[in-house]
């Protein structure tokens, strides 16, 4: 007779929750603020996986990089982060920002971010050097560029072939002068049954 067939093995168990026990923990960084960036590159997942955290911190405020840059500065929104955000944040107050328009080209639509105890910041750049003074935490996507930019252009489609071609050339430059993974507290790698979170660089070093 045949035996019972083995059964698989469980799933691991989800690492959000403790993931947003730990942020939560954390001391404010920014006024009240526990500011937490995911970065890596285009590609990798940020957006995803903010949102699936900011889901687990009980709705936590993101923003988005992309909100903040142009075709023209694809990397130059510092000033612009500096003043409608970081400075608001810290005095505890609402920040309110002009999100960019990529297909209309301008900053259209008005948005909030609410100095919440826990505020996500998500995009490449994220962890830029002029932002980490302001960091509780910095995450990585730990996604190499070629199979991050494989996924984003295939998400994107062949009608911003071109874009790519630039954004390429703007991601390698930006990352070669300021990178940000030797940077990260934590890494979070991205599998088919969920997300893994290992220690970064900096808490290795």
């Amino acid at each position: 007779m045949n035996g019972p067939l083995p059964s698989s093995p469980p799933p691991p168990p989800d690492p959000l929750p403790a993931l947003a026990r730990r942020l939560r923990a954390l001391p404010p960084s920014l006024g009240p603020v526990r500011l937490v960036a995911v970065d890596g590159h285009a590609g990798s997942g940020k957006t995803t996986f903010g949102g699936r955290l900011a889901a687990e911190l009980g709705g936590a405020p993101v923003l988005r990089l992309d909100d903040l840059a142009t075709h023209e500065e694809l990397f130059g929104w510092t000033g612009r982060l500096a003043e409608a955000v970081l400075a608001p944040l810290a005095r505890g107050e609402s920040a309110r920002y002009l999100a960019y328009d990529w297909v209309a080209r301008r900053f259209a639509e008005e948005r909030e971010l609410a100095p919440a105890p826990v505020v996500l910041v998500e995009g490449v750049g994220a962890g830029r050097r002029a932002l980490r003074p302001h960091l509780a935490c910095l995450m990585w996507m730990e996604l190499p560029y070629e199979h991050s930019w494989e996924r984003g252009q295939l998400r994107d489609g062949p009608g911003l072939a071109e874009f790519w071609d630039g954004w390429k050339r703007a991601e390698r430059e930006h990352f070669a002068a300021d990178p940000s993974r030797p940077y990260a507290e934590l890494l979070i790698l991205q599998g088919e049954e969920g997300y893994e979170v290992l220690p970064g660089p900096s808490e290795i070093l």
